[in-house]
């Protein structure tokens, strides 16, 4: 196939990709620009990997395979890539969602994290002896000792619930600001970290799909 000599595409891939398709089209993973549209279209439509039924479902792509794989179609393509230069594709087999096991997971999950935060507090509460330092606050201010349960008892646990909410940013699915949470900061770094050790442990172990390498699974494929 030709196209134009001025054409210039435009590719732009995510570092991690979920396809349920297991003929990987360059469509399903990568977004694409181009003035020609029928050139898009055609693009989008070439097989770029095909995942086996069986065995390993995610792979590790170089997008120099994917611009050597364009080329084979269109010679003579402009291709300038915006997005990332190793792309992690998984193969997730589409499967109906149980909402019973959903909520089930839901309210385990938030259980271990209530009773481990509960305990988080009160282990540091009993470390720097919070109650007995609250007594002699009250004792040397009123002249008397404390009962245990005072007002400086009860603006610490509500200035806690708000310290809380204030920090996580959000209640339930209300935020307070527009900013991301530190939970959803954490986790985007946790993910990043995760994808950059794919990407050099495929490498290492020459199993990253790139040129110049053969591939001995015989899995991609215009």
């Amino acid at each position: 196939m030709a196209s134009g000599s001025n054409d210039i595409l435009y590719i732009k891939g995510e570092k991690n990709t979920e396809v349920q398709n297991l003929n990987v089209t360059l469509g399903d993973i990568l977004a694409m620009e181009c003035s020609n549209q029928n050139v898009v279209n055609k693009v989008k439509a070439l097989r770029i990997l095909k995942i086996p039924e069986k065995g390993q479902h995610r792979f590790v792509l170089s997008i120099l395979r994917i611009i050597e794989c364009i080329h084979q179609e269109y010679p003579s393509l402009d291709i300038q890539n915006e997005g990332e230069t190793d792309l992690i594709v998984t193969y997730e087999k589409p499967e109906k969602q149980n909402m019973l096991l959903h909520w089930m997971k839901v309210i385990v999950i938030a259980g271990i994290t209530f009773l481990g935060a509960a305990f988080s507090i009160m282990s540091f509460n009993n470390d720097v002896s919070v109650t007995k330092m609250f007594g002699q606050i009250y004792e040397l201010v009123m002249g008397y000792p404390s009962d245990g349960f005072t007002i400086l008892e009860l603006t610490y646990c509500v200035g806690l619930i708000m310290g809380i909410l204030v920090f996580f940013n959000h209640f339930g699915r209300k935020r307070f600001s527009v900013d991301p949470t530190p939970m959803e900061v954490e986790m985007r770094l946790y993910e990043n970290d995760i994808q950059s050790t794919l990407v050099e442990a495929y490498s290492r172990k020459e199993k990253e799909i790139d040129v110049g390498k053969a591939n001995t699974s015989g899995n991609t494929g215009s």
